[in-house]
């Protein structure tokens, strides 16, 4: 085939020769215009068989993709790979034709300036066959769980390195093994360059293989401002989408050196926490009249509890022989110990309260601003909105009985407090 090309770019090189001449050109310049009828004769080729590659072959397989099942070849075309393979043929194409050049130092360069070409396209091809397989990969339930686009930023930056030292190479005409063994002179400067690269690498394999963190958790990391969900862990950062829709970027290697929450667990569990306490007027804490027991009896969370409790206190004070004329003496029941078993009862039968997990009712150590009562939940519902509701519509409901038992709730004098006693004074 070469020796066919051969002799037919020698009879094409004769007439173009004649043609110059007889046009009046001289010796060497009509060999420089014969040189370069050559190349534009070879870029109109390549031209023509990328147009035929783009026109008919690319739209031959674009219609086997878009009827096939397969989504893999979706994704490869979406990130324009085959688009990016058939701008590699005209290069090697061109190359080839280099031998029809009688200039061989000609030829040479050109074979140079082609290859450094092809080289650039192949870059091009990497990355976009690299973003490929990562989207393909997303499409699996594991990735969530160990995301890979970190190596494969790893493995662009390696080929990248690799092809530029190639051409680097391929422009001074040097063996590539040359400049790659003096790499390693380089090596101090390419690790301060690409510190947070190396760093941000060695964390990405900690925070997967360790499982901290996945796309789609939600984390709180205040210190680079961010509550919301990671939508992406690439080589160096991680984002996340706040809850107010703004975006936060993390230097990866920050997950590991600095502490954050991971609510991924609290998803896991299949319940969410109320943790909240409201405060107990002191001043509102008494023992509990036979008038108070007796409409207490009426509700139906109390009655039963008031009921064996009287009993048990009556055991307890006959057992013990106290004097139950003075309140002082025995034990009596207080309006905020039936406060706090009312509540009790009342979490135990609240639909949004999940029974199986751990639930209480607790008194926490009193202060300037009264005796805090919190209360110790999960609700069965973990998304946001509706834990809300179910939290907000236990403390409306807390607030509005609370008068119910004698109790105030505690807070701070307000101006309207101020006015009012004024008034009454």
């Amino acid at each position: 085939m070469k020796r066919i090309l051969w002799e037919v770019s020698k009879d094409m090189k004769d007439l173009l020769m004649d043609f110059f001449k007889n046009n009046g050109a001289d010796g060497g310049m009509a060999k420089l215009l014969t040189s370069l009828a050559i190349t534009v004769a070879i870029l109109v080729v390549c031209i023509l068989v990328y147009i035929i590659l783009k026109k008919v072959l690319l739209k031959i397989i674009i219609k086997i993709i878009k009827r096939n099942k397969l989504k893999w070849d979706d994704i490869l075309l979406e990130h324009k790979v085959i688009n990016r393979i058939f701008l590699i043929i005209p290069g090697v194409l061109f190359y080839s034709l280099t031998v029809l050049y009688e200039n061989p130092e000609l030829a040479e360069i050109l074979q140079r300036i082609t290859t450094i070409y092809v080289l650039i396209v192949l870059t091009f091809v990497v990355s976009a066959l690299l973003d490929s397989i990562d989207d393909i990969y997303r499409m699996k339930p594991i990735s969530n769980v160990r995301p890979i686009k970190g190596l494969l930023q790893v493995v662009k930056i390696v080929v990248f390195i690799i092809i530029g030292i190639v051409i680097i190479a391929t422009l001074l005409d040097q063996s590539p093994i040359i400049l790659l063994s003096s790499i390693g002179a380089l090596a101090a400067v390419f690790s301060f360059v690409f510190k947070d690269s190396i760093l941000g690498f060695i964390a990405g394999i900690q925070l997967t293989s360790n499982d901290m963190l996945r796309i789609g958790d939600w984390i709180e990391m205040p210190k680079y401002g961010a509550d919301g969900d990671v939508i992406d862990i690439t080589l160096n950062t991680v984002k996340v989408q706040n809850w107010d829709k703004t975006y936060v970027t993390i230097p990866a290697y920050a997950l590991i050196s600095d502490s954050f929450k991971n609510w991924r667990g609290m998803f896991q569990f299949g319940g969410r926490r109320i943790k909240r306490s409201i405060y107990i007027d002191v001043n509102s804490v008494t023992f509990c009249s036979d008038e108070m027991i007796e409409k207490l009896k009426k509700v139906h969370y109390l009655k039963d509890y008031i009921k064996d409790k009287e009993m048990e206190l009556e055991a307890y004070n006959i057992e013990n022989k106290i004097d139950t004329e003075q309140k002082i003496n025995g034990r009596r029941m207080t309006n905020i110990g039936t406060f706090r078993a009312y509540l009790k009862s009342y979490l135990a039968n609240h639909p949004g309260i999940d029974q199986n997990k751990i639930m209480m009712v607790r008194q926490l150590a009193p202060g300037e601003t009264g005796i805090p009562m919190e209360i110790y939940a999960f609700t069965r519902d973990t998304a946001w909105i509706n834990y809300e509701g179910v939290q907000s519509d236990i403390f409306d409901h807390i607030y509005a009985v609370a008068g119910e038992f004698g109790l105030r709730i505690f807070q701070s004098p307000s101006g309207y407090d101020l006015h009012a006693n004024k008034l009454r004074s």
